[in-house]
């Protein structure tokens, strides 16, 4: 399970996702939580208020030992939704953070983010990229290309088929670039 305490002051945080953690233990649960904030847009942040968005290394080690979570999803310059240009990522702060937590290190917002920019990432510790946005922008940019090619189509099949279809190829080529193809049931390591 996912539990997003990041908001929240880091002792609030850490409080709440040990008792997350608790209780997931008793149902046989691995927990992810969340350190630093993801921000929802990445071009109009300047650069002291990016630092402050972005996961502290030394805070991430802390959070990670007093909380015992499976994995951590942390934020070295994400963001959730589209992007208005390139993601700059500190892998600098990645590497520091991997090196010092020895866990399965999750990114969020990764819709968008150049495909060097993920292997970079995953050579640097990350185990799950999220990329809810790509998933639904492709969906949705699918059938708006039918509904606009063919104005007489009112099968649902033919409509949400084809966007169904165009969703499942584009997520086996990120399981691809991930390195995550053909390892359903495997554990993060």
């Amino acid at each position: 399970m996912m539990f997003d305490g990041s908001k929240l002051p880091v002792e609030q945080n850490i409080a709440i996702t040990r008792k997350v953690v608790e209780t997931a233990r008793e149902a046989g649960v691995s927990v992810e939580a969340e350190i630093g904030k993801i921000s929802g847009v990445e071009d109009n942040i300047s650069v002291s208020e990016r630092e402050a968005f972005l996961t502290d290394p030394a805070e991430a080690l802390f959070f990670a030992e007093q909380t015992q979570v499976d994995s951590l999803a942390v934020a070295i310059g994400t963001a959730h939704g589209r992007y208005k240009g390139e993601p700059k990522l500190d892998f600098e702060r990645l590497s520091i953070i991997s090196s010092s937590i020895q866990m399965p290190i999750v990114l969020h917002g990764c819709s968008g983010v150049p495909s060097d920019a993920i292997l970079q990432a995953i050579t640097l510790g990350v185990r799950k990229i999220n990329i809810d946005t790509d998933i639904r922008q492709t969906f949705i940019e699918t059938v708006r290309h039918i509904l606009e090619t063919n104005l007489d189509e009112i099968d649902p099949r033919k409509i949400l088929g084809p966007a169904r279809q165009a969703v499942f190829e584009m997520l086996k080529a990120k399981m691809s670039l991930f390195g995550s193809a053909g390892k359903a049931g495997k554990t993060m390591s």
